[in-house]
């Protein structure tokens, strides 16, 4: 087992050479003046995929090149290129990224080896205390998604050293733009979204985006129901003061939804195999979950170099259900011994987010440097319950055969033994961070944030009572080898809060992490290419872990060596030539000290996206987005000797999904997709115990109008 500062180099070697003969290849690139980096897979809009900075990471306003982490763009062409309509869809595009679908309305997203927990919206957020999203998230009102993969401790506080998703909001327009697209697809999934955005006069400007999902589903029952509403304002308040606010509401309601998944194997050992289109859900059940979000973000500027900017963020999530789990294992025979669960379970947070910095520029020692400093707090406060049925017998009843059953149950009155969660979060930080300017080529970036954690109140009776502070610095350097060639490394530290107590009724210490990288980026071909490499090596220490002979109703716990992960990650996207661009990833990832983690997680992943415009039919682009991943497995049953008994399997797969579309007119276009195209059956993840099979073979066809 290596530790962070250890970098093992017969991966590293490999791949900088791969990276390094294809720089040497490309000899002949000239640097513009002002070189922009193309950071997203390019598609229909060339101009949408141009950006220099990602504020993601550091808050000093700095481009991707002269950032010493991996950071990728998913960009908004690629979302309409392949209609990544929701969070999962962006994320499984995303290099190095694991999206674990462990059911229809529940998703954990894993990068690393670790569970990513930071998820933000224009750069607020706070750490969630599990990684799963709920109902999922449609990505309609984003113009960009950044993840920046590894320890983000500079930004986000306590956390897993994964990744931060930041999710960034369509902005008002200063032209008037106005955009609408129709569409139907496979199990009558119908789709409308409306983008309009309009200046009121010189000096302020609003957008609104409207979309409205309805869709059946290939698996049985399913269905759902999504609107989405976005509202956008900004402006000047004064020549030197500016003001923006964005209003979102996102509701979906599911019919149907697992609640759980299937069950993988049979009492003899074998593996299921069920119809994709089997499910474990009632008729009668539900999950309805809906969200609404302010942030308001006031910007000073203070002089030519310098800007404070103060930012507040309103979130409120609501969830409403009554679901039906299924648990047990089929005998093959038969297909009888799973027994039914009901449950109703209710769920609100609320979060108040409020971040105050400023970043400008100095001089000193004759060269230009970067600083940014602040504070942060945020709040959220959670209440849950749940209901159950332990009096009609309609609460737990003998299932039939999944392979026969058409999700007709006796409805359960679910009133009895009500439990559930009411908890506060709370976190303050103070961080500062700088980038200097040693020498032309070389630059050092520093930083150090202190954050305080607390939590208060109890869940299922159990107390959640935890309070910890931690000091997270990070230290990286880039050298510029030319305006199109850098090498970067990087340093930081990670703390994850523990509510479990040791053997003397002392609460657990944080959970502390190490993460640490290397790696080149490169800009080719005119800039047009822009190409990265990254070698991570990331572990975690003090999880908590049950003592063996602990009460029972008061378990005790020690703390124990978590996870060392390490591997490395190559990306090139842009544009190749005038007519191909693509995003093309491979990710390598190796884990130690867990091998259930270890075992789910995939150890190889290639990612391709790309769209060609036929050069002799003007508006007509073909594309394809292919997505593969090596076997992963997980053992279900061990004997007495703590050997594996029986174990689920899941074969190396990959999804291709292809796309066309075609420009009628200046203003008209069509696009018609096909997800799956090889019909591949495959499981979503094997996260669970439990798990069901992905979408087979499916169309949609959209007409795109813009003004």
């Amino acid at each position: 087992m290596s530790s962070p500062q250890v970098l093992r180099l017969s991966k590293l070697s490999f791949a900088t050479s791969l990276i390094l003969s294809g720089y040497a290849f490309a000899d002949e690139v000239k640097a513009k003046d002002q070189p922009l980096e193309k950071i997203a897979v390019y598609g229909q809009h060339h101009k949408n995929y141009i950006t220099e900075e990602a504020q993601s990471a550091t808050k000093l306003g700095l481009t991707i090149k002269e950032t010493p982490q991996s950071i990728s763009v998913v960009s908004r062409a690629l979302m309409d290129d392949f209609s990544l309509d929701d969070i999962n869809s962006v994320l499984e595009s995303t290099p190095g990224v694991t999206v674990e679908q462990i059911e229809t309305d529940r998703t954990y997203f894993k990068a690393r080896g670790f569970e990513i927990t930071n998820f933000q919206v224009d750069g607020l957020g706070i750490p969630q205390s599990s990684g799963s999203i709920q109902g999922s998230l449609d990505t309609s009102i984003y113009d960009r998604v950044e993840i920046v993969r590894g320890a983000n401790g500079l930004m986000t506080g306590a956390g897993n050293p994964s990744a931060t998703v930041n999710m960034v909001l369509k902005k008002p327009t200063y032209t008037t733009q106005a955009n609408a697209s129709a569409s139907y697809g496979s199990w009558n999934k119908k789709r409308l979204d409306l983008d309009v955005s309009t200046p009121i006069n010189d000096e302020h400007a609003v957008r609104a985006v409207f979309t409205k999902q309805k869709a059946d589903s290939y698996l049985d029952r399913y269905e759902t129901d999504k609107t989405i509403v976005y509202l956008a304002y900004e402006g000047k308040l004064t020549d030197s003061t500016s003001l923006s606010v964005n209003y979102v509401n996102q509701q979906k309601d599911a019919d149907s939804p697992l609640w759980g998944a299937l069950p993988l194997y049979y009492t003899d050992g074998t593996p299921t195999d069920y119809d994709e289109s089997t499910s474990t859900a009632a008729d009668w059940s539900y999950w309805d979950n809906s969200a609404e979000q302010v942030y308001v973000t006031l910007e000073q500027n203070l002089s030519a170099t310098w800007v404070a900017r103060a930012r507040y963020a309103h979130v409120k999530n609501d969830q409403k259900s009554e679901l039906f789990f299924v648990y047990g294992t089929p005998n093959k025979e038969t297909e009888l011994g799973l027994t039914g669960y009901a449950s109703r379970y209710d769920y609100s947070d609320k979060h108040d987010l409020f971040d105050l910095y400023a970043s400008g520029k100095f001089d000193l020692f004759g060269q230009e440097h970067d600083l940014s400093f602040g504070v942060s707090q945020a709040k959220m406060d959670y209440k849950d319950l749940s209901l159950y049925d332990y009096t009609t017998g309609n609460g737990f009843p003998a299932m039939p055969s999944l392979k026969t059953w058409d999700g007709v149950m006796p409805e359960a009155t679910l009133a009895d033994r009500e439990n559930g969660s009411d908890i506060t979060n709370e976190q303050k930080s103070a961080y500062i961070s700088t980038r200097l300017k040693l020498n032309e080529p070389l630059s050092l970036l520093a930083g150090v944030r202190y954050t305080d954690w607390e939590t208060k109140g109890t869940a299922y009776s159990v107390s959640q009572t935890r309070s910890d502070s931690e000091l997270i610095p990070y230290i990286g350097t880039v050298y510029d080898f030319s305006d199109t060639l850098s090498a970067y490394a990087s340093y930081t530290e990670t703390f994850v809060p523990q509510k479990e107590l040791d053997i003397n009724a002392n609460q657990l210490p944080a959970i502390t992490g190490k993460s640490s990288e290397v790696g080149v980026k490169a800009q080719l071909l005119d800039d047009q290419l822009f190409v990265t490499f990254a070698y991570f090596d990331a572990k975690q220490d003090g999880l908590a872990v049950a003592l063996p002979n602990s009460v029972p109703g008061d378990t005790r716990y020690y703390a124990a060596d978590g996870i060392n992960s390490n591997g490395f990650e190559v990306e090139l996207s842009g544009k190749f030539t005038d007519d191909l661009s693509a995003s093309i990833s491979f990710s390598n990832l190796s884990i130690d000290g867990d091998d259930l983690v270890k075992d789910y997680t995939p150890e190889n992943q290639l990612k391709v996206a790309a769209t060609y415009q036929v050069p002799l039919v003007d508006g007509l682009s073909f594309g394809a987005n292919y997505r593969w991943q090596d076997s992963t497995s997980r053992v279900q049953v061990k004997d007495a000797n703590g050997m594996a008994a029986v174990t689920t399997n899941q074969d190396a797969y990959g999804l291709l999904d292809l796309m066309a579309t075609y420009k009628i007119t200046d203003n008209v276009g069509v696009t018609f997709n096909v997800n799956n195209t090889t019909g591949e059956k495959y499981l979503h993840s094997l996260y669970w115990a439990q798990g069901y099979y992905g979408a087979p073979r499916n169309y949609g066809l959209s007409v795109n109008w813009q003004l």
